[in-house]
């Protein structure tokens, strides 16, 4: 079985993350099937050292649209592959020379983003969406929340859609940080008090203005009572200064010295952050999948966040989990988890718990099930 993987997004902020595990995973799992990795290099350093039945096909897209689409479907009809794997939703149509899947993470495009374009722009760009994922042979949903949605939306019959989850980076299962990674945030951040945590990305559904509006409304209440004086709220994510009503939450909430903002940081640097936070917020208003809270999770981090979209499919009964539009419900649950000590040990526990229940060598098996049954097929035919 010839298997293309097209991986030249592997450096995006999350479909990164599924390519590069599918891929390290199958490196693991599959020595007799051929895989061959479409990338935009020679050389891909995120995968590592992988076995020889894995190749790399360089397709470097030109500017012009017509011709990226002739090169890429010559380069799939030249290796002669026997099924393509795109590990993202596309809509343009390619002419592609074999069947192929696509892993759909999420329908953020079409649920929050479409107020940006015409509603003739919105009207072509789900058309021709939903006629790629009826030409796939299968669709990979990273959530059932995920293939409902897909269902719902598109019209696409539940029997062609496969619930494959995702599950966490190999980075964040090394178990605890030792003292001398946790005084790194000390120096280089200068994090020497106690706080709780966000990271992701900041967009409007992430609904940070909310997080920073219920850490201001926590601060009062421990006031008074006198506990945490030092507490402060630490955003990991996009840089802020493209999000001016993030500032805008912030100086109006009164909170300017007790919040910061970090960027990007390293995966390295981010598993510290999630083993010495106090709490990890994450009320996120649409996740097709959602892994920071899991990710905290795995680091015995308690966790609050939405009871909405896919996050309680993900977090299960580990976290406390609220409506993510109530300001003063996030609050309360952020105190709860702060100060309950009885509650924040048995969150520990579960989430630990609830985090190895995703295993990333399940999640390939599955798909490798999947490649096979659809290249079985198409050889009877």
């Amino acid at each position: 079985m010839k298997v293309a993987i097209d991986v030249r997004r592997v450096s995006d902020f999350g479909v990164g993350t599924y390519i590069r595990n599918v891929v390290r995973t199958l490196g693991r799992l599959d020595r007799n099937n051929q895989y061959f990795l479409i990338s935009g290099t020679e050389r891909v350093p995120e995968f590592g050292d992988l076995p020889d039945n894995f190749r790399t096909v360089v397709f470097t897209p030109t500017k012009s649209t017509v011709r990226t689409y002739l090169d890429y479907h010559n380069a799939l009809k030249t290796y002669r592959f026997d099924l393509l794997h795109i590990p993202q939703m596309f809509w343009r149509p390619v002419p592609f020379s074999c069947p192929y899947v696509m892993t759909v993470h999420d329908l953020l495009d079409y649920m929050y983003r479409t107020r940006t374009t015409t509603s003739f722009g919105r009207f072509v760009h789900v058309q021709m969406t939903r006629r790629v994922m009826q030409g796939a042979a299968r669709l990979f949903a990273v959530s059932h929340f995920t293939k409902q949605d897909i269902t719902r939306f598109f019209g696409i019959s539940p029997d062609k859609i496969e619930v494959v989850y995702n599950a966490l980076d190999e980075g964040f299962q090394l178990g605890h940080t030792t003292a001398a990674e946790r005084e790194t945030i000390v120096e280089r951040y200068q994090v020497n008090y106690p706080f709780l945590l966000y990271a992701g990305r900041i967009s409007p559904h992430k609904n940070v203005v909310r997080i920073i509006e219920a850490f201001s409304a926590l601060k009062s209440d421990l006031a008074k009572e006198d506990k945490y004086e030092d507490l402060k709220l630490i955003i990991i994510g996009d840089e802020v200064s493209k999000h001016p009503d993030i500032r805008r939450a912030v100086i109006k909430s009164g909170v300017q010295n007790d919040v910061r903002f970090l960027g990007f940081v390293s995966i390295d640097i981010l598993r510290i952050f999630y083993d010495a936070a106090k709490v990890f917020v994450f009320p996120s208003l649409y996740e097709g999948f959602g892994l920071p809270p899991l990710e905290a999770m795995a680091h015995g981090t308690p966790v609050v966040t939405s009871n909405t979209a896919a996050l309680p499919e993900v977090v299960g009964k580990a976290a406390i989990q609220v409506n993510p539009e109530n300001v003063f419900e996030i609050s309360r649950a952020m105190h709860r988890a702060l100060v309950d000590q009885p509650l924040r040990e048995r969150m520990k526990i579960a989430g630990k718990e609830q985090a190895a229940r995703f295993s990333w060598e399940t999640s390939v098996r599955q798909i490798i099930r999947v490649y096979e049954e659809i290249v079985a097929s198409k050889r009877k035919k």
